[in-house]
Formats: C-alpha cells, structure tokens, sequence
C-alpha cells in the first residue's frame, strides 16, 4: 500500500516518526517484525519542513572520513539548504530498529519532487 505524505509545516521528528511505524508495517493487520512489510510512503515538499526552536544553528550531524582526525560536522542549516531529504532519511534511519531490515526498510522510503 501507498501512503501520501505532505511534510510542508511538519516537525522532523513526528514526521519521521510516523513514517518509521509504517515502513516497520506497523499500520497493518498482519504485522510481523521479522519481514519487510510492502508499504511504501511518498513523501512531498520535503525542503518545507517546519523546524523549532534553534536547531537550525545548534543541531549538528557527524560524518567520518575513515582517516584519523577527519571528523566533518555540519548543522542542520548548512544540510538543509542542499540535501533536505538527506535530513528526513537519517531521522528515519535512526527511528528504524537496528538489524538487517534497516537499509531494505528505508528503500520503501519515496521522495516526490512536487514541482510542475
């Protein structure tokens, strides 16, 4: 099943939330954690997102290079403004459970580009 979702003036962790539960297949009557459920969920509009408080300055994302001493941080302003998408997937990343559905899970994740 396809679940249409509109992120214009959403928070990122209840939206990421939801989209969590349903790619789990939580929504479903024949719900079974061990299996990869068949929903898939379109999300739209997701450089609209609505951000509180001051993340946009003081929330920062890690990334390692593999080499010693290569930390790259970012905030979430500088992220936002060129991968907004990367931003929704890493917060629906970490909401999943931690085992090997994680990355076949995240697939079913869609973003519709909403321009015409």
């Amino acid at each position: 099943m396809d679940y249409h979702i509109d992120a214009k003036n959403k928070k990122i962790g209840r939206l990421a939330s939801e989209i969590a539960s349903i790619l789990q297949g939580k929504k479903n009557p024949d719900y079974s954690q061990n299996t990869v459920s068949g929903d898939r969920v379109l999300l739209e509009n997701c450089n609209e997102l609505s951000i509180s408080g001051k993340k946009l300055k003081q929330k920062i994302y890690y990334r390692h290079t593999g080499y010693v001493g290569h930390l790259k941080s970012k905030t979430l302003g500088q992220v936002m403004e060129k991968h907004p998408k990367r931003v929704i997937e890493e917060a629906v990343r970490r909401m999943l459970p931690k085992n090997f559905l994680n990355s076949r899970r995240l697939k079913n994740l869609i973003f519709v580009d909403s321009k015409k």
